[in-house]
């Protein structure tokens, strides 16, 4: 039987040698580190407006997140304990002499590689695609798409939601009175930027669970038998990333981290398939 072959493509025929490909691979590289490189030097233009309206802002009391467990907690839910500060001021510092200016350019790179993330995986499409089929580049392209939109939720939700809580909580926790809580900036940013990788790294669950279920090394019936041990996990996993002890933040976190584990399970088939995309 004649093997199909495979397509061929308008910037990287059939015949391209060996040194084609790589230098139509080092082009794109090239234009994605100047669109790396534009994005990131209007980012550090912009920086302290970026700073002070939305890094910072979890710092606040008057941020929405913050603003909303208030409104809660004078409501008297019964779920909701007297561990929710109404009130809290978060000083923060900077103990390093270059510490700043190197936090602003470390800060510039990471939102501009955030920013032109989706820009680089169409680039690294553009490179793959033409050696692919049809039916392998729409499923390719709508994992992309999809892996892309869920990194950034995950990222949405750990500014929104994890963050904030987290910060909240060991901002306000003291061992003692006399030990005054001064927060270097370091800190904050390292907490910030690891959780909204977590986060975004935790929402690729379902697109893993989907090529996994593809390559038919995982099958619905195992998300089923595991559901109840999956729950004890996940609630588990709450607690840690936000270490309060009040049952309405562990309840917040929970339900995003259980709704992935749903999704997963809707998405792989139900039956052991040995289909590859």
């Amino acid at each position: 039987m004649q093997a199909t072959k495979r397509p061929e493509s308008v910037s990287q025929p059939a015949n391209a040698s060996f040194w084609e490909h790589l230098d139509e691979f080092r082009s794109l590289l090239i234009r994605g580190a100047i669109v790396l490189l534009l994005c990131g030097i209007v980012i550090f233009i912009k920086m302290p407006e970026i700073f002070d309206n939305i890094i910072l802002a979890p710092s606040n009391n008057d941020f929405p997140l913050y603003r909303l467990l208030d409104k809660l907690t004078k409501s008297d839910l019964l779920f909701l304990t007297n561990e929710i500060p109404t009130e809290f001021n978060i000083k923060l510092v900077n103990i390093s002499l270059a510490s700043q200016f190197m936090l602003h350019v470390s800060t510039s790179l990471w939102l501009s590689f955030l920013v032109c993330a989706p820009y680089l995986i169409y680039l690294m499409w553009k490179f793959v695609a033409p050696a692919l089929y049809q039916t392998e580049r729409q499923a390719i392209r709508s994992a992309m798409l999809f892996s892309a939109v869920m990194f950034y939720i995950g990222v949405a939700v750990s500014y929104f939601m994890i963050f904030p809580l987290t910060l909240r909580f060991l901002a306000t926790y003291q061992l003692s009175p006399q030990i005054p809580n001064i927060i270097a900036i370091d800190s904050y940013m390292d907490t910030l930027t690891g959780l909204s990788l977590v986060m975004g790294l935790t929402f690729e669950m379902p697109m893993m669970s989907w090529l996994l279920g593809k390559m038919g090394l995982l099958t619905r019936s195992v998300f089923i038998r595991y559901r109840r041990h999956a729950v004890v996990a996940l609630t588990v996993l709450a607690a840690i990333i936000t270490p309060t002890g009040d049952p309405f933040t562990l309840f917040v976190v929970f339900i995003p981290l259980y709704i992935l584990w749903e999704l997963s399970a809707w998405l792989v088939p139900r039956e052991n398939t040995s289909a590859v995309i």
